[in-house]
């Protein structure tokens, strides 16, 4: 640590807010706990258990101060400013995945306006939405103009029009109440511009009602066009109404949020619900940049959200859904009540039609986030960019097309696996993926490097011969890749490439490892970089400092994509080969049960688990296998499991 660790009794055991500053004196982390001793504690265990991006943090602070506070609630609240206010590198930041229009009442103005807007909500105005596409706004005014005929022009054209005494067209055809000339008061279009806004607040069918009553009385009166002319009204709203597809009973008012994330990204999309009805809906996309299960993703994205309303009380609604309670809900939900002055409930659906319309928004925030990691590894732009970025900082001679990355997979030091995963033009090409075994080797995973890239290349050194030879080749020629294809079995023609780059896992061991062995068969024309989860720092070999990416970098992403793919591959089959181990130990042992029966057994039922329900008389039925043998497994798989 660059910092002295504090005096635990130093520390108050009360609720607080606490920062960690770097060298520089920037805030790089704000977070709050309702026991300070107890949350900070834990940062100064030992580093091996840390998160990656926990120790990231860590090492690059230079100081720590707190802040107590009286309650939790205003401990989120001073999190909530400092975050806004000091914008921390290593605290999570939302941002919209793409920019969405709202339908903005500006009620700061002395004649209000309905207009689409994007950007920062202003104080003193009225947002409603998000929507889709400003179009559907569009629409929705085209519908309620006749209905709530507000002014929707802008600046200048007003002020034309109060100029020259003359309304615009929308004034001539009832869809304005012109008050630029006079036709009403800007009180009385004041007023037009509130029952327009309760109407989209979710009073509406209260608003209907009335209208209907109204249009009752004026027909009693035999005021039979004006009764007409509500009738009309009342149908534009019905229509207007129809456009929003119910999904809850009419008095639900609520926001549902959902998320879907990875370990490198989170997606959250958010249904606004008002009456009943999926009045909006928005999208986030965040990076991990701080350890945080799903519950804490969903408290920072909340007091993110709720936390820009301002006085807009009206966007904070009374019910939130989400997939996994906050810890601190108690004190989230006392935070949310004081911002909107009435009681806020936070909620997990756990059946019915609540249940139902949160999967659909988890659907929505797992497609979001599959879109967005597409979109970025599939913009040809994007790829050659993180391509040339690369290129620039390990400075290469030409872009690495071909990326192969390795990763080392084991269970303290028993079933110790590699993987070797290709990406080419920034894309992955699964059917070049390759898997190695790694037996009786000591050393752990810089030994392990060392091994699969000595095995990895020696293959393309071999078959670079056998093409020689093959084609009988002049010493000096070059030999083609077409050749080499020709002359080269399909299922071993991918070590026949040699990579532009080979990036391995880990530090600047691992990567000392790899240029060894490398130079041990006399390639120099392969380059070797690591890449190291704790600081995610470039190491290149013999290089006593790392090469730094700017977290935005695509190069960086690209990299950690590709460092992800190769530890999820080999993971997997880590995973593997230890259930087939965990197999093979369940069934040795057992009397007159050899290898060729074991396979046997596992050939025709596929898992031991499948032959714990078996019964003798299938056992039995196994080739090969008598009554006796499939008795004494039948007893021992029982014995074993219970």
């Amino acid at each position: 640590m660059p910092f002295l660790r504090p005096i635990p009794d130093q520390i108050p055991e009360s609720p607080g807010v606490y920062r960690f500053y770097d060298a520089h004196d920037r805030v790089i982390y704000v977070g709050k706990a309702k026991n300070l001793r107890a949350r900070l504690s834990s940062y100064f265990t030992d580093p091996a258990t840390l998160h990656p991006r926990t120790r990231t943090m860590l090492e690059t602070a230079a100081r720590l101060e707190w802040t107590v506070v009286r309650t939790e609630v205003e401990a989120l609240q001073l999190e909530y400013n400092w975050i806004k206010q000091c914008e921390p590198r290593f605290n999570v930041k939302y941002r919209d995945d793409k920019s969405y229009p709202y339908l903005a009442v500006t009620l700061s103005e002395p004649v209000p306006r309905l207009m689409v807007y994007r950007g920062k909500k202003k104080k003193g105005n009225r947002y409603f939405g998000p929507y889709s596409h400003a179009w559907a706004i569009r629409d929705t005014l085209d519908l309620l103009l006749r209905v709530f005929p507000a002014r929707t022009c802008s600046a200048g054209v007003y002020r034309r029009a109060q100029r020259i005494g003359r309304p615009c067209l929308l004034g001539h055809i009832g869809k304005c109440s012109a008050p630029c000339v006079g036709w009403v008061s800007e009180e009385q279009h004041r007023a037009i511009v509130l029952n327009f806004c309760d109407f989209m607040a979710g009073r509406a069918a209260e608003y209907v009602r009335r209208l209907e009553q109204q249009m009752r009385d004026a027909a009693a009166a035999e005021e039979f066009e004006r009764a007409a002319r509500i009738r009309d009204d009342i149908a534009a709203l019905r229509r207007a109404l129809e456009k929003q597809t119910v999904v809850l009973p009419d008095e639900t008012d609520a926001d549902v949020v959902a998320l879907a994330d990875d370990e490198l990204e989170a997606a959250v999309q958010v249904f606004f619900v008002r009456e009943g009805r999926v009045r909006g809906q928005r999208g986030w996309v965040v990076e991990k940049v701080e350890d945080l299960d799903a519950g804490e993703l969903v408290q920072h994205f909340l007091t993110q959200l709720y936390g820009e309303t301002g006085e807009e009380s009206a966007d904070i609604p009374r019910e939130i859904l989400v997939p996994t309670m906050p810890a601190d809900h108690e004190a989230l939900s006392g935070w949310l009540a004081a911002r909107r002055g009435a009681k806020v409930d936070i909620r997990v659906p756990r059946r019915g039609d609540k249940k139902t319309l949160m999967e659909t928004v988890a659907r929505n925030a797992a497609q979001a986030l599959a879109l967005h990691k597409a979109r970025r590894a599939g913009d040809l732009t994007t790829r050659s960019q993180a391509l040339r970025e690369i290129q620039d900082a390990l400075e290469l001679p030409e872009a690495p097309l071909r990326i192969e990355c390795y990763d080392v997979s084991n269970l303290q030091g028993t079933d110790v696996v590699a993987s070797m995963v290709v990406f080419e033009d920034g894309l992955p090409r699964r059917n070049e993926y390759r898997r190695f075994q790694i037996r009786g080797l000591t050393g752990g995973d810089v030994a392990a490097i060392h091994e699969v890239i000595l095995r990895r290349f020696r293959r393309y050194l071999d078959e670079r011969m056998t093409a020689e030879n093959q084609f009988d080749a002049d010493p000096g020629s070059p030999i083609s890749t077409a050749q080499i294809e020709a002359g080269t079995p399909e299922r071993v023609r991918t070590f026949s490439y040699p990579p532009g780059l080979v990036v391995v896992d880990g530090g600047a061991p691992q990567v000392a490892a790899a240029r060894r062995a490398l130079d041990e068969l006399g390639i120099d024309e392969v380059a070797v970089v690591g890449l190291a989860k704790r600081l995610e720092e470039l190491w290149l070999p013999g290089s006593a400092d790392p090469v730094i990416l700017p977290r935005s970098s695509e190069g960086l992403y690209l990299l950690q994509r590709i460092r992800d793919e190769a530890h999820r591959f080999a993971l997997a089959y880590h995973r593997t080969k230890r259930s087939k181990a965990m197999t093979r130990s369940v069934l040795e042992g057992i009397p007159g049960l050899g290898e060729v029966r074991r396979k046997a057994f596992l050939r025709h039922f596929g898992s031991v688990k499948r032959m714990r329900e078996a019964t003798v008389e299938e056992l039995a039925a196994v080739p090969g296998v008598g009554r006796r043998t499939a008795e004494a497994v039948h007893a021992a798989l029982h014995r074993t499991s219970g």
